[in-house]
């Protein structure tokens, strides 16, 4: 294989969510590796691209044209195509084509992202209402890629498809890494994160209360009815909340560096790359006791039953004793060091040499 076409249409202008920072790091990484072109469907993507990255301009992944764009790809002469999505057009293909399945957490809770449209997003309920057409989609491509050991697991339980499945590791930006930490020089617990009732941010909210001198800072942007509903509670069980309503990264990566902990108390996670961001800082996570979750943190990581408040209020007066937040700290540089670009690079690579040698 002498040249990757990346699909790239999955990249936000102006700002990331999980699949654009995801897409776009990637590329970065691969970049260093192989001769790359990306498909984009709007110019400002290549603005969180390298300088100078080859492109082909063709249309959103959200227009009917997405279905004779394997025809026009054929014609192109692509012979290698990655996306990091599994609802790419392609019928007709002759390509070789590696399709990504991220997680599976939109068939536990299935509202829809709110930027797709209209259509889109009646579409994307009803699609996971049956396994069927995620099997039809992935069945296409020649291999899976997929972010977690935890989500592969999955996908061959529910027999989601036929095709070989490579772990693609979701991995932090390398220009954020910090250093271990010997103590906390705050007192403060993070939050970062939607406010979805599987989130379940009211337990972090509770412990708080019992937890003198702690503040919890909730960092991600709130509705207003959602912000007054968890500071009725905090009020209530005597819990100092801070909202951020959204921080730069800038704001984000100092407040790690003060944070005593990153806390989540989700029942339900697709990875989890806020662990990762936090561990890379030096910063100890404690976090629900999810499969995922234990993957992400391993040894570096304080687990607790998401349903009880009180459990957490253990792990963090657990992490505040003797030397336990430091040898929590240098065990979180260790396991943040496991997720890099470079090796996910290497793992997509070898997913497309194993087709060629078969």
């Amino acid at each position: 294989m002498q040249t990757l076409h990346f699909d790239a249409r999955f990249i936000r202008i102006g700002y990331h969510d999980g699949i654009s920072r995801f897409s776009a790091e990637l590329v970065k990484a691969l970049c260093k590796k192989i001769d790359v072109v990306v498909l984009i469907y709007d110019l400002r993507q290549l603005e969180s691209l390298p300088t100078g990255i080859k492109y082909l301009l063709v249309n959103n992944p959200q227009a009917p044209s997405e279905f004779s764009i394997a025809r026009k790809l054929n014609k192109l002469g692509v012979s290698h195509l990655f996306s990091p999505m599994q609802v790419m057009g392609s019928v007709g293909r002759k390509y070789k084509l590696v399709l990504t399945l991220h997680d599976l957490i939109y068939y536990r809770h299935r509202k829809p992202p709110q930027d797709l449209n209209l259509l889109v997003r009646a579409v994307w309920r009803l699609y996971h209402l049956s396994y069927q057409p995620q099997r039809w989609l992935l069945n296409r491509a020649d291999a899976i890629a997929t972010v977690s050991e935890t989500t592969k697991k999955l996908i061959a339980q529910h027999r989601l498809t036929k095709r070989p499945v490579t772990v693609v590791y979701n991995a932090p930006e390398a220009s954020h890494k910090g250093k271990a930490r010997t103590a906390p020089t705050t007192k403060k617990l993070l939050y970062i994160g939607s406010f979805m009732p599987y989130k379940n941010v009211e337990t972090l909210v509770r412990a708080v209360g019992s937890l003198p001198g702690f503040e919890l800072h909730l960092l991600s942007k709130i509705a207003e009815s959602r912000e007054n509903q968890l500071e009725r509670l905090a009020i209530a069980v005597g819990s100092k909340v801070i909202f951020h309503n959204g921080v730069s990264d800038q704001e984000y990566l100092d407040l790690l560096d003060g944070a005593f902990a990153l806390v989540t108390a989700s029942k339900d996670e697709g990875f989890g790359i806020p662990l990762v961001e936090a561990m890379q800082r030096g910063t100890p996570v404690v976090v629900s006791n999810l499969e995922i979750f234990h993957e992400v943190a391993s040894n570096a990581g304080s687990y607790f039953n998401p349903d009880s408040p009180t459990d957490l209020v253990a792990r963090i007066e657990e992490l505040n004793t003797g030397s336990n937040w430091a040898e929590s700290s240098e065990a979180s540089i260790v396991q943040a060091a496991k997720f890099d670009w470079a090796a996910s690079a290497d793992q997509l690579l070898q997913a497309f040499n194993d087709l060629e040698s078969k």
